[in-house]
């Protein structure tokens, strides 16, 4: 018989005595006590009622669970419903969890009710059998709200510069096929003067600047179209969305205080190829500072569904996909991928190499998982700092007499002879 493998339980699967759970509506909750009965070894008694969602009732649903000793609260991530019972309740001193709706299935057959829902959940909770969702402090929360509005609001914005493009195809201006983007300065003095009036397509053409004005010509042909003045207020509509998302604040200054603990980790986290400030402040947003959350680099790669999957079925495995994780974080990682595989650098090396033989877009989430691993030594340690390996890091740590047997082999399958001669120094 094969040795047997010990597997230890995390600390969010062992079993609770006294546990509550509540079933997150918008205007409305149900909760669920379960303790043991008094008594009645392995029995419980379980109280199930509902409470209103305003600031009042939960923080008096805290006083309540608190006087029950209550040991753990679970929340399902109902929409941001949710969002108002765990802050209260955690200020409250209580234990809150956030599980995921879609790992708490009822049983087959059990009707669809709150209040079940509610009892299901707070036996679930009992037995360890959920798993905790990553709730970040409070610090960082306010953090990840500004970067992550910051992100929404710049991808509104190409989306109205989107809009302009095809109110001025409407308008049979064919400007962007001349010029090389929208939001250029050139393409926004035209756009304003069609706003004011401006028909006239050599007075428009000569708004060009800079290596535009080479394109006269071109620009004549492109600026002859049937712009009205029904274009002309739509045009000046989408340019003032514009503006206002162009001049808007995205944040305080956060991690910039002299007391802030974002500052060093933003610093050190630049230093790594491609992640910019901005890039730095996302991943801090969404992953926060404290990594024990995270025990090993490992857990944060799958928690971040930068890993593949393993298919396992008796003898047979085979390789899955990532699963979908947190847009944002793995959005930004992308991006910081296909900046660093452009360096000269461990990164940029290992992209190329990875590129060259899997694909770029295999590539890419393979050097973002590189990334996110640097990330978290650099957060779990905080006198840590990036240093590069280099791009010559594979062909130093190559075992050439390994690479030149191997070459021999397959020119020797091929039915050749070869002799080696070393080069001369």
């Amino acid at each position: 018989m094969r040795e047997p493998r010990e597997i230890e339980d995390r600390e969010d699967e062992l079993a609770v005595a006294r546990v509550a759970a509540v079933d997150v509506a918008k205007a409305s909750a149900v909760v669920c006590t379960r303790v043991p009965r008094e008594g009645g070894p392995g029995r419980f008694v379980t109280r199930v009622w509902p409470v209103g969602a305003t600031t009042n009732e939960i923080i008096e649903l805290a006083a309540y669970l608190a006087g029950q000793q209550v040991e753990k609260v679970v929340l399902e991530s109902t929409s941001g419903y949710w969002r108002p019972f765990f802050y209260l309740m955690e200020a409250a001193g209580l234990h809150v969890e956030l599980v995921n709706a879609r790992d708490v299935k009822n049983a087959p057959g059990r009707p669809k009710t709150d209040r079940l829902d509610a009892v299901w959940l707070a036996k679930l909770a009992g037995w360890g059998m959920l798993r905790p969702s990553f709730v970040p402090p409070a610090e960082i929360r306010q953090l990840r709200d500004y970067t992550r509005l910051r992100t929404d609001l710049t991808r509104e914005r190409t989306r109205h510069w989107q809009r302009l493009e095809k109110l001025l195809e409407d308008a049979l201006i064919k400007v962007t096929a001349v010029a090389s983007r929208i939001d250029t300065m050139s393409v926004r003095d035209m756009v304003e003067a069609l706003i004011a009036g401006q028909r006239d397509p050599r007075k428009l053409a000569d708004l060009a600047r800079g290596r535009m004005k080479a394109k006269r010509a071109a620009l004549i042909e492109a600026l002859t179209g049937r712009f009205d003045a029904h274009h002309g207020e739509l045009a000046a509509i989408l340019l003032a969305q514009i503006d206002v998302d162009a001049d808007g604040t995205t944040g305080p200054q956060a991690g910039r205080g002299p007391d802030a603990a974002a500052l060093p980790a933003i610093d050190r986290l630049q230093e790594i190829p491609g992640i910019s400030r901005h890039a730095a402040q996302v991943i801090i947003a969404e992953i926060g500072l404290d990594m024990t959350r995270f025990p090993t680099a490992g857990r944060l790669v799958s928690w971040a569904r930068l890993c593949p999957r393993t298919i396992q079925s008796g003898a047979s495995e085979r390789p899955g996909k990532t699963a979908k994780g947190n847009p944002y974080l793995k959005g930004v990682l992308g991006d910081a991928a296909a900046a660093a595989g452009k360096t000269t650098t461990f990164p940029g090396q290992r992209y190329r190499r990875l590129a060259r033989r899997r694909g770029k877009l295999k590539a890419l989430v393979a050097v973002a998982r590189t990334l996110l691993v640097i990330i978290w030594h650099l957060l779990a340690d905080r006198a840590a700092r990036f240093e590069d390996l280099g791009d010559d890091y594979y062909l130093n740590t190559i075992d050439t007499d390994r690479r030149a047997r191997s070459h021999i082999r397959q020119l020797q399958a091929l039915g050749f002879t070869v002799t080696i001669t070393p080069a001369a120094a």
